[in-house]
């Protein structure tokens, strides 16, 4: 068993740093340059580079780099094929893997990629990598870089392993938001949408900005009494309170509020919205969701059977004991197939487990 993870003072205002970027924008190369510099300190790397994956209906990617231009990755097309951390790091998702991990020495010395990475006078020397499963199809892999021979340490591993939850929370805060809009102005195009039900909300309680189709979905959500006195309703306003007093590590897994009513689930999205300067903003993303969430196909092709039919009774809301008795297993092995299913999904708990399986089966 591995010990926990110790960090002195230095390193974890640095771990603060590079969380507080991972939210500092809703751009992804924005994001990634602005946590540059703290994430290559605190590893310690020479260079960092994000590729985001499409696996439907053929894989599809792109790097993204901070920085100068790096030359290797404008020829990945060429090497991918030859990429030696692609299937490793794709059989192990959210498993921090360092080049000694995947193959030997002599293995890595010989392999396209580090050859045509001295040719190109970059001389990538190790690697450290994670895949991040943002959703079914769509994937995030990170990976730093040394040009020096000295090896990243299972320390290094622990430091980013300590990291990739956040990672992954904000490339799927990039893209979630971004479906709705090229970019540009952001909260007009998701108001302009008939379909789209979002608050945005500045804590404690001042409320922005509402969505013609969050009004109606308020109306019917919440009694007057639900209410607090500034319009907003209790529930949400607790959560929101909650998640502005929780450190960034809790918050990951209290970003989603789902309420089961007799009808349905209803949801809520908590995304903190970056601000160059002044208060930070709240956007609150609504959906309503019908109560038997079919499991999507994209989910289903990542499952063992098992790990299928254990999916299925968690969009049912079965408690854990239910599932359990059902299927004839024991509490603690009912939680080794939940935190598989999670980890291959990329999904931070229950709550978000059903945001995401709604998302897939009509984008939200």
């Amino acid at each position: 068993m591995s010990s926990p993870l110790t960090l002195n003072t230095h390193e974890l205002m640095l771990r603060d740093r590079v969380i507080a970027t991972l939210n500092s924008s809703l751009s992804l190369p924005q994001v990634l340059e602005a946590t540059q510099a703290p994430l290559l300190e605190l590893t310690p790397a020479d260079s960092v580079a994000l590729c985001l994956m499409r696996i439907t209906p053929s894989l599809d990617f792109q790097w993204l780099v901070p920085g100068p231009r790096f030359r290797l990755l404008d020829e990945y097309a060429d090497l991918s094929d030859h990429d030696f951390a692609r299937p490793p790091i794709f059989a192990q998702p959210n498993v921090v893997l360092r080049d000694s991990e995947m193959l030997s020495r002599r293995e890595y010395e010989h392999s396209l990629i580090y050859q045509r990475s001295r040719e190109l006078d970059l001389s990538l020397e190790h690697i450290m990598a994670v895949l991040v499963p943002v959703r079914p199809d769509f994937l995030g892999a990170l990976a730093l870089y040394r040009t020096r021979r000295r090896s990243f340490s299972s320390r290094c591993a622990a430091v980013l392993s300590s990291l990739t939850a956040h990672l992954m929370n904000a490339v799927r805060n990039c893209s979630d938001v971004q479906a709705f809009t090229t970019g540009a102005h952001l909260l007009e195009d998701l108001y302009r949408r008939p379909d789209t039900a979002f608050l945005v909300v500045e804590p404690p309680h001042r409320e922005v900005l509402r969505s013609p189709h969050a009004a109606v979905l308020l109306d019917r959500w919440f009694a007057p009494s639900d209410l607090h006195s500034s319009g907003l309703p209790l529930p949400l306003k607790e959560r929101l309170d909650t998640l502005v007093r929780l450190d960034p590590d809790s918050r990951l897994e209290q970003n989603v509020w789902v309420s089961l009513q007799a009808d349905g689930y209803r949801t809520v999205r908590f995304v903190e919205l970056p601000a160059p300067e002044g208060p930070r903003q709240w956007a609150l993303l609504m959906n309503e969701i019908p109560i038997s969430i079919p499991l999507p196909a994209e989910m289903k092709r990542k499952l063992t059977p098992r790990e299928v039919t254990i999916a299925m009774y968690l969009l049912r809301n079965w408690s854990d004991k239910q599932i359990a008795d059902e299927l004839d297993i024991t509490l603690l092995t009912l939680k080794t197939h939940s935190r598989n299913i999670r980890n291959k999904l990329g999904i931070d708990g229950r709550a978000d487990f059903i945001y995401q399986a709604a998302r897939l089966n009509k984008p939200v």
